[in-house]
């Protein structure tokens, strides 16, 4: 299988912020992205996006990224920790400039996710 570009897509941002575009394993073909992937049932940052028909957490209004228990669970804090993620900020940007703009950001970069610092 040919490996994808990295393109700027809406759909690519997954319900907690991640840049699926730019993902080694949806570039590769592993995965469909967050938003098509029927597998992750698991995911209770997905379920609650799609109940709430949110695009994202950064839609959500019940409260802050930050203090939410399902966006910030133990395997999202290890991932963060392994991949110096910082999810948050990229709810901020796109709650401050838009899901187009974010899109744009995270292809110009190449990144799937704004690093802690």
């Amino acid at each position: 299988m040919e490996k994808k570009e990295i393109v700027v897509d809406t759909k690519l941002i997954a319900y907690c912020g991640l840049y699926c575009g730019a993902c080694y394993k949806y570039l590769n073909g592993k995965c469909p992205g967050c938003a098509l992937n029927e597998k992750a049932k698991w995911c209770k940052v997905r379920s609650c996006n799609i109940e709430n028909k949110y695009s994202s957490c950064s839609d959500c209004t019940m409260c802050k990224p930050e203090e939410c228990k399902k966006l910030n669970n133990f395997m999202a804090k290890m991932f963060s920790l392994f991949f110096k993620s910082d999810r948050n900020a990229c709810l901020k940007y796109i709650k401050e400039e838009g899901y187009e703009a974010y899109a744009k950001q995270m292809t110009e970069n190449k990144m799937m996710t704004f690093k802690r610092k």
